[in-house]
């Protein structure tokens, strides 16, 4: 702990990213990356963006990029937030919106940045017990608070919540922002973003690094009625002018305008992932109903989750293992292609 720290800064409990490792090749599930390489269009837009205008400054307000995103959702173009990454759109959100007099509620098991963001921003916050099934009850959510947040589906657990359950938040709580984090939406459930218009105090925020394969380039958007958005355009403003680059820009634009390689490729990853969860159930795991990019497993009694960590990564299969209350005998595996699942389990299966 350095001297020159701020108060605030030795309180932190940074967020810890799944690894990624250096020194060696590995099947890498542990990441919820998509397997498969981003759009031909997308890569083709941002290698031909590669020249001379970028010495340049990038358009602040990244007007192509939301009308991109606008029209997918058949929104207005006022409604869409764009941001480095969705978790830069959910910390502007934390100060724009949930940073309020009375605390945020977020499920206990859940997206770990949440809790690191509200030691960030000095945000009173309780964790809401999820039920003994890992899933949200939308009536633990009718109680004072300044504001709601849960991903759907849930990270990492993968089980999503139905729209009508939803809509018993919002309708619980119409003085309260409720945020819906859908980072993994694309993979089968039904995103909150068709109840925007008839909820003022709804915000959706997405990612293109899942189900657009674009974790490289670090692109996240909000959607919400125009004074959530100014909400998040004011703090924006206040924080980086610029938080997309011209190149990131293009790759995001030309990635939600082909739509049918988008669509493509969560197919495929929702065939691979129904196939390794009859694969793992075979072998004695139990397995949550998943809606992701990744399964959340149980391995069978006699079997430790961390050790089976351990021992798949000696054998050069990454997993994420969470060390925490009521998840610690789970596993969270990422869906990677056929090949790749089918080498996790033959590895499984020798072990």
């Amino acid at each position: 702990m350095s001297q020159f720290w701020s108060q605030r800064v030795q309180e932190l409990d940074p967020y810890v990213p799944g690894e990624q490792p250096q020194n060696r090749q590995f099947i890498k599930l542990n990441t919820n990356e998509n397997p498969y390489p981003a759009s031909p269009k997308a890569l083709a837009a941002m290698s031909e963006g590669v020249g001379a205008e970028l010495r340049l400054y990038p358009d602040p307000n990244a007007h192509q990029l939301k009308q991109s995103i606008a029209d997918f959702y058949q929104l207005d173009q006022d409604c869409v937030f764009v941001g480095n990454g969705s978790d830069e759109v959910l910390a502007h959100a934390f100060v724009a919106l949930l940073k309020q007099q009375k605390p945020l509620l977020y499920p206990d098991i859940s997206y770990s940045f949440y809790p690191a963001y509200c030691k960030l921003f000095g945000i009173e916050a309780q964790a809401v017990p999820l039920t003994d099934r890992f899933e949200i009850n939308p009536e633990d959510y009718a109680q004072d608070n300044g504001g709601i947040i849960f991903p759907n589906p849930n990270a990492p657990t993968g089980v999503a919540l139905p729209l009508e359950a939803i809509e018993r938040i919002l309708q619980a709580n119409p003085q309260s922002v409720v945020l819906v984090d859908e980072a993994y939406i694309d993979f089968g459930a039904d995103s909150a973003v068709s109840l925007v218009q008839q909820y003022p105090n709804l915000l959706v925020v997405q990612t293109l690094s899942k189900s657009r394969s674009l974790a490289g380039i670090r692109v996240g958007f909000a959607i919400g009625q125009p004074d959530l958005i100014e909400g998040l355009e004011r703090v924006k403003n206040s924080f980086n002018s610029y938080p997309l680059g011209r190149v990131e820009q293009l790759g995001a634009t030309a990635a939600m305008q082909d739509k049918d390689y988008f669509e493509a490729c969560c197919q495929k990853i929702m065939a691979t992932r129904e196939m390794t969860t009859q694969a793992l159930e075979a072998l004695g795991f139990t397995v949550l109903p998943s809606s992701s990019n990744f399964v959340f497993a149980k391995p069978p009694a006699d079997q430790s989750a961390e050790m089976l960590y351990q021992v798949l990564k000696d054998q050069g299969v990454l997993v994420r293992y969470f060390n925490k209350p009521r998840i610690s005998e789970y596993l969270r595996i990422s869906i990677g292609t056929d090949e790749e699942m089918q080498q996790f389990i033959s590895v499984l299966k020798a072990i």
